[in-house]
């Protein structure tokens, strides 16, 4: 769906086989708290906005406020976040994206240090830690004592009506203090420059040149994935998966249920992927439609890595990341990739 602001959109996703993840990355974020359960309680509210992941993993809870346990909004945890805010609580832990933590600016501010746990579609926003279980391993080292530093950091988000049309359109809505540690935090997403494209169109070659006939190539999101369907003459969605075969497309913007039927058909599939700008993240983000079932069954080894030498350089060092939702495949992709970053040129680079 590209997105999952506002109620319309998220009936659509749960109506087409969504299902909310929240509360699962919740407990990943929480299960890196364990060793404190006995040291610290857990301000909540009630059922899914808190309560019911951090009780099942046995912690002491404080459940406040009241909600409609069929049904939460934007305005509840806007609420909820100033009752925290007001308990003089030592870290404010939510799950989310970038709709969430402006949800988070709006109730708080700069008052209180949060952190996000990372379960949206679009996660722009810089407040959020790489992985859920980096968010409790975060929170854990400024629970235990630990002499953290902190830093204003921005939320950012985008139109979702046009981005759903393919037009990004970010803007800036202020700065939440998160506690700091550059392992544990994602970096903003970064544009590719128009000064890529040669670059990309060398890629974009050495792509095409060694496509196989009968190969379905399952083509993720972005501008330079964008390049290899352009230099075949065909239309490529930015923002979703196409599909190509025989150098000609199958399908277009795809969700994982079509895929799934897709493979069915078509047995020998690759899939061609580019990590975000800034980030370096492969699977996980703005991707969700190429799910771990659908890593599986390709396997890691069909799997092309395309970057322009401009995004591996923005990362400065840092190594490419998967947060897939699925603890076994992102162990999987742990270790070194070959990222084709030009005319029959590449390199190996680190996966974390």
């Amino acid at each position: 769906m590209k997105g999952s602001d506002g109620e319309a959109i998220q009936r659509q996703a749960i109506a087409l086989g969504a299902v909310p993840r929240a509360i699962e990355r919740t407990k990943e974020a929480l299960s890196a708290l364990i060793h404190l359960k006995d040291e610290i309680e857990i301000v909540t509210y009630p059922v899914r906005m808190g309560a019911e992941a951090a009780e099942s993993l046995g912690f002491c809870t404080q459940v406040i406020g009241k909600i409609d346990p069929q049904k939460t909004t934007a305005r509840d945890t806007r609420q909820s976040a100033r009752e925290m805010s007001k308990m003089g609580i030592t870290l404010l832990l939510f799950a989310g994206g970038d709709g969430t933590a402006r949800d988070i600016y709006d109730a708080v501010g700069l008052s209180i240090p949060v952190l996000g746990i990372p379960a949206g579609v679009k996660i722009h926003s810089p407040v959020y830690a790489i992985h859920p279980r980096a968010a409790g391993e975060l929170a854990a080292m400024l629970l235990s004592g630990k002499k953290m530093d902190f830093r204003e950091a921005e939320v950012v988000d985008l139109d979702e009506q046009s981005y759903q049309t393919g037009i990004v359109s970010t803007s800036l809505y202020g700065y939440l203090k998160i506690p700091y540690a550059r392992k544990f935090i994602q970096s903003a997403k970064s544009a590719s420059p128009s000064s890529e494209q040669a670059n990309m169109q060398e890629i974009a070659s050495s792509v095409i040149n060694q496509m196989q006939e009968g190969v379905a190539y399952i083509v993720g999101p972005g501008t330079t994935t964008r390049a290899i369907a352009s230099l075949l003459g065909l239309g490529k969605t930015l923002l979703g998966v196409d599909v190509i075969l025989n150098k000609t497309l199958l399908a277009k913007d795809v969700n994982e249920q079509q895929l799934i039927g897709l493979l069915a058909q078509h047995s020998l599939a690759k899939i061609v992927v580019t990590p975000i700008g800034g980030q370096g993240y492969l699977f996980g983000r703005g991707n969700q439609q190429i799910s771990p079932q659908i890593i599986r069954s390709v396997g890691k080894e069909n799997i092309i890595v395309v970057s322009t030498l401009n995004k591996i350089s923005s990362l400065q060092g840092r190594p490419l990341l998967v947060d897939s939702g699925d603890q076994e495949i992102d162990r999987a992709m742990k270790g070194f990739i070959r990222v084709l970053t030009g005319r029959n040129q590449s390199m190996i680079y680190r996966v974390s």
